[in-house]
């Protein structure tokens, strides 16, 4: 166990980096906070790198948990985005899908707020999706935001993350996947009327929708019937009973 006091030590300034995008992309590394998702990541036996706690909370970590450095809570508060820090942050190691055979996966081209991306995974998760895509220029899932709204979920099911568009539909495609594309387009149809058992759902941007792109590379546009009077509905809301719905046995 190691004592930090210096808001200047190297391993605090390195850890700092991982709060943007460009220093977890350059890393390969990303933080996670609170006690709850250390738990997940020690379960999952996710690779941690180094533990920040704070000094008042250190009777709560485990004895499963190594690497640790304990800080003032001022300091853990510059790992933090939140106004009052959950006790520790810790720093781990992306894991994505390398290989992959699965039936059904979700896939995120360009959704830009994490709120949403978030609760896409974690309901992809509870769904029992395969995996989860997202296109190089959807939110960065692993943004702190991100992780907070995924509750522990990057943990459960393969992520892969920052494709191309292009290549990551041609890849789909390639494995045999059903490209099912949500649009309120004249050419879609109700998701009712799906029976695909080998299937990609993508979700496109929450103003502007799919791209022309996955409208031309989709194997089925397709839409959700509302019979109120609202124009439409929260990408994630939607995603939420596309992927209930079309995984119901």
């Amino acid at each position: 166990m190691e004592w930090i006091t210096s808001k200047e030590n190297k391993k605090l300034k390195e850890a700092r980096k991982l709060l943007t995008r460009k220093g977890r992309k350059q890393s390969g590394h990303y933080l996670i906070e609170g006690f709850h998702l250390l738990e997940e990541a020690i379960k999952a036996k996710a690779e941690i790198v180094q533990v920040f706690v704070d000094e008042e909370k250190v009777e709560r970590l485990g004895k499963a948990v190594e690497n640790v450095i304990v800080v003032p809570k001022v300091l853990l508060t510059s790992l933090s985005e939140m106004s009052t820090p959950q006790g520790v942050v810790a720093e781990v190691v992306k894991s994505e899908l390398s290989d992959f055979e699965g039936k059904k996966v979700l896939v995120l081209e360009n959704v830009q707020d994490p709120g949403n991306v978030g609760t896409m995974i974690r309901t992809a998760d509870a769904a029992g999706f395969d995996a989860v895509f997202t296109t190089a220029d959807t939110a960065d899932v692993y943004s702190p935001k991100v992780m907070r709204s995924m509750q522990g979920s990057n943990f459960h099911l393969p992520l892969v993350t920052d494709i191309e568009a292009s290549t990551l539909f041609d890849l789909l495609k390639n494995q045999g996947l059903e490209l099912l594309v949500t649009t309120l387009s004249t050419h879609s149809v109700s998701y009712k009327t799906i029976k695909s058992e080998k299937f990609a759902l993508v979700m496109g941007n929450e103003g502007a929708g799919i791209s022309d792109l996955a409208q031309k590379k989709a194997d089925q546009l397709i839409h959700i019937d509302m019979v109120g009077q609202a124009e439409s509905l929260n990408v994630a809301v939607a995603a939420g009973i596309l992927m209930f719905s079309l995984t119901k046995e």
